[in-house]
């Protein structure tokens, strides 16, 4: 699959995070790429929140953890980049290898 992963500017991130990351797919259909994911670190800021520390081994001071937000797939995106981007001339589709192992054909054909 054709895709990229872009790191958001800090004015395009809320103040709660250190990092965000979009992955995209690319879409044939629109010419562009399509957000179909998203990953944030928000170091101690929802830890502190939270009230969720944890004490180094061998004791010592608490301190509060970081944590990571991600979002799921979007679906209705990556679903239909799938054959978008594998699809040959005459309108046959080259299934993905990976996508072999779950019953499905090495070709599928238009209606």
């Amino acid at each position: 699959m054709h895709y990229r992963v872009t790191k958001l500017a800090a004015g395009d991130i809320s103040p709660a995070r250190a990092k965000t990351y979009d992955m995209e797919v690319w879409l044939p259909s629109l010419g562009a790429y399509a957000k179909v994911s998203s990953v944030s670190n928000a170091r101690a800021y929802q830890a502190r929140r939270g009230g969720i520390r944890y004490r180094p081994a061998g004791g010592g001071k608490a301190a509060y953890v970081h944590t990571l937000n991600a979002s799921g797939l979007a679906t209705s995106r990556l679903l239909p980049a799938i054959p978008e981007q594998h699809q040959r001339a005459g309108g046959t589709v080259l299934v993905p290898e990976v996508l072999r192992r779950w019953g499905l054909p090495e070709l599928l054909r238009p209606a």
